[in-house]
């Protein structure tokens, strides 16, 4: 694509990218803020449920993978509207299901624009800003996932009890009305960069440039990293307000406790970003999901609610924050003709693990193994997270900022 200046012109956009993200964390976490009260009206059990819950995320998935390419393709405001467009529409038609399958339908077809939206909106903000201010600003834009999941779990104390389940879907059309207008007057007109020089310029025409040399390792290694920290962090969002209320906490109480892995998820966005920059997004990610693992292994203990609260927001931290850096590190890491294409294949590959979590979350808990199964399918997943980042970093050392060393590396590999 092509680059335009920094400044206060490439500003306003990036924000309004970051505007749709946080409407993107929002439907993220709103299925896991209705769930006990939607399985209450339907009678579903907990492995229907988490099947109910792994549609929105295979169609994440798929819409990761094709926004990803298209956005390279056809501009990437063209596809950030069209992904905001088909997420608010689908998501304010659940509002208004009859039964738990169509819901699920919709939500499906709701996760085709909500898997779109991430990945384009973090390349559009990756052509507008300087590469050395790549990874700070993947980092920040992701901070709207955590803050749309906290507007979600604040909305919820009063919305549900009062008004039930349906208007906090009925929410979605304000993205509708209000920002997809405004992004189509702010969001600059872009188009696929042409003739682009690079070694590897010929293998740009689509996937299979990520999966062959020099860049089949560092592809696979990443969409591995992104399936176990996606497994972790969506596994909670879906189940964490359902497993609370489990282990005898009450709606409220369940939604602020929700309330503040998300705020923790929103503080590992911005340490995170900052130890990026400082240290590498590769290095501060391994840091970030060892930290994550641990704080969910602890809850198997049964910690009091103080230590529940402080947990976390240590598991927001890492779990968010790790995204945050891969996300970072595939931005700063291809070259520019391939970095929406590379993320749609890490965001893409890695809802693998978004569409497992819930599904596995609930055949844990329809056997009979309680609420401390998730937390170690979560908390293991996050480790694994960090062996792979270690892997990565031991391989290929991707700390550095020298696009000629970088693939250096990879050729030799």
């Amino acid at each position: 694509m092509t680059a335009r200046p920094a400044g206060l012109s490439g500003l306003a956009p990036v924000i309004v990218a970051w505007l749709f993200v946080i409407f993107d964390g929002y439907d993220l976490i709103v299925y896991g803020t209705v769930q006990k009260a939607l399985r209450a009206e339907w009678h579903l059990d907990a492995a229907t449920a988490g099947t109910i819950g792994s549609l929105a995320f295979l169609g994440m998935m798929i819409g990761a993978l094709v926004a990803g390419r298209l956005s390279d393709t056809i501009g990437r405001k063209n596809a950030i509207i069209g992904s905001a467009v088909v997420l608010s529409i689908f998501t304010a038609l659940c509002a208004v299901a009859p039964n738990a399958w169509m819901f699920g339908a919709l939500r499906l077809l709701a996760g085709l624009g909500l898997g779109g939206l991430v990945p384009t909106a973090n390349a559009l903000a990756a052509d507008l800003v300087p590469p050395r201010w790549r990874a700070s600003v993947a980092t920040l834009m992701m901070s709207g996932v955590p803050l749309g999941g906290s507007i979600a779990a604040l909305l919820g104390m009063p919305v549900i009890p009062q008004w039930g389940w349906r208007p906090m879907f009925a929410l979605a059309l304000i993205a509708l009305v209000v920002l997809v207008p405004i992004a189509i007057l702010i969001l600059p007109s872009d188009a696929p960069a042409k003739g682009a020089p690079h070694a590897h310029s010929e293998t740009a025409a689509g996937f299979k440039a990520l999966l062959r040399p020099p860049y089949l390792v560092i592809s696979v290694l990443f969409a591995v990293a992104t399936i176990v920290t996606l497994m972790a962090w969506y596994g909670l969002g879906t189940w964490l307000p359902n497993l609370l209320q489990d282990s005898g906490y009450n709606l409220g109480a369940a939604l602020m406790l929700t309330l503040a892995l998300n705020l923790g998820a929103i503080l590992g966005s911005v340490v995170t970003a900052w130890a990026g920059d400082r240290y590498g997004p590769v290095p501060t990610g391994v840091v970030a999901a060892a930290l994550a693992g641990v704080a969910l292994l602890a809850l198997l203990a049964h910690p009091p609610v103080g230590a529940v609260y402080l947990i976390l927001v240590l598991a927001g931290v890492g779990t968010h924050g790790t995204q945050c850096l891969i996300i970072a590190a595939i931005a700063t890491y291809f070259p520019d003709e391939l970095r929406g294409t590379a993320l749609g294949w890490g965001l893409g590959i890695g809802r693998i693990g978004a569409v497992a979590a819930p599904q596995v979350g609930g055949w844990l808990l329809a056997a009979g193994l309680g609420v401390g199964s998730n937390y170690l399918l979560f908390g293991g997943c996050a480790i694994i997270s960090a062996v792979m980042l270690v892997a990565i970093w031991k391989m290929f050392g991707v700390t550095h900022k020298d696009r000629s060393a970088r693939e250096a590396s990879l050729v030799a590999h």
